[in-house]
């Protein structure tokens, strides 16, 4: 796909294809926001682990979201530490407009900047863009307001990018069923399902999500 492509997908409406079932499933709540990620030991943004979805700490300083989520966000980091990393900066954003716009625009410039390099999407820069944009979408049900900040950028369409990018990733398909519904959200988790066999977090996480 030649870069002017992959650039417009920021801003155009999604395919006829994309949009067909675009209603999340019904779970407690915003999945993108209310269901925590089990991430092992791996580091993430500070947070005050328990048995709410709720965790943020109120000493954190805003200011340095950006920052922060970006330097968790490398090359290797597994997919399911960037789901609950931006899932942390998605709650942390919904009580800072100026922090959570910075997060998304820095978010969508690396996407951009990948892109522009040689022509091709980077997958996980595409993701996290993507993913943080529809969880913002999904924090308007409890903090009305966040969702306006995306309203115009595609995220699913941009995750579903990074899905074939990366070969049909189990743990891509698991968020992209946290954002879709009908045979999207099913063929999604079919795929994140048979790629859990190999893969015990994964799995664990499943279990939590549809418990």
């Amino acid at each position: 796909m030649k870069h002017r492509t992959i650039l417009k997908m920021f801003r155009r409406a999604l395919p006829a294809v994309l949009v067909a079932a675009a209603v999340v499933p019904a779970l407690a709540g915003p999945p993108l926001i209310c269901s925590r990620f089990d991430i092992g030991t791996a580091s993430s943004l500070p947070w005050n682990v328990g048995p709410n979805w709720r965790g943020d700490v109120d000493t954190y300083d805003r200011s340095q979201l950006t920052s922060d989520t970006l330097a968790l966000l490398t090359d290797t980091t597994p997919v399911l530490v960037r789901m609950e990393t931006l899932r942390r900066a998605a709650i942390y954003a919904m009580t800072d407009r100026p922090a959570a716009d910075a997060l998304l625009n820095a978010l969508l410039a690396r996407a951009r900047k990948a892109a522009a390099a040689d022509g091709r999407a980077d997958g996980l820069s595409l993701f996290d863009a993507g993913y943080l944009a529809e969880s913002y979408k999904q924090a308007d049900a409890i903090s009305p307001g966040a969702g306006s900040l995306a309203s115009a950028v595609e995220g699913r369409a941009m995750v579903e990018q990074s899905l074939a990018l990366r070969g049909g990733d189990p743990a891509v398909a698991f968020a992209a069923s946290l954002m879709t519904g009908g045979n999207a959200h099913a063929n999604h988790l079919k795929t994140a399902q048979e790629g859990a066999k190999g893969d015990l977090l994964l799995a664990k996480n499943l279990a939590q999500a549809n418990h």
